[in-house]
């Protein structure tokens, strides 16, 4: 039996943050990424939102903001999952144990220099580029220990997130172009 792993999950919308912290479960896009493939149950997931994901990079910053532990295999999905017009077709089911109040978490970037997970600080961003990121037992416990302190239950602070769930807003069309 492997010793259980621990990811970043990157989550860079806020119609698939809120999906999955309210199904506690997580739908991964068509890809070739090992990683996605090596989720066990048991894994530990350290929820991360982007910079983007609620729609205003200049005033939002990339945070961790929650805990989940996996708890079943990563398999193919019945149906897959629509969201924000994109489809998932493998999942696994998750439990949402620790979750940061909306609009507060851990920081990442400032912590850059210090985790494994980038060997490369000058272009960090780059590795965001992804569902899962591996993190070291060193970086799990650095990003666990500063989000512990902020945590609360997921029955406490999910209604912040479900709040933040809606469509991109729609321009209407001002004159001819």
């Amino acid at each position: 039996m492997k010793e259980p792993s621990s990811y970043l999950l990157i989550l860079g919308d806020r119609q698939a943050i809120a999906w999955v912290l309210r199904e506690q479960r997580m739908a991964f896009p068509p890809t070739s990424r090992s990683e996605i493939a090596q989720v066990r149950p048991g894994d530990e997931l350290l929820i991360y939102t982007t910079r983007g994901a609620y729609r205003n990079p200049t005033r939002d910053r990339g945070r961790v903001i929650g805990r989940a532990v996996v708890t079943s295999d990563v398999r193919p999905l019945d149906e897959p999952v629509r969201i924000a017009g994109r489809e998932y077709p493998t999942g696994c089911n998750l439990r949402v144990d620790q979750l940061v109040p909306w609009g507060s978490g851990v920081e990442l970037q400032p912590l850059v220099a210090r985790l494994d997970a980038f060997p490369n600080p000058a272009a960090w961003s780059i590795m965001l580029r992804r569902a899962l990121l591996r993190l070291s037992a060193k970086d799990a416990a650095l990003l666990w220990e500063r989000l512990a302190s902020l945590s609360g239950g997921l029955s406490v602070n999910l209604p912040g997130y479900l709040a933040q769930d809606r469509p991109p807003a729609t321009h209407a069309s001002r004159g001819t172009c």
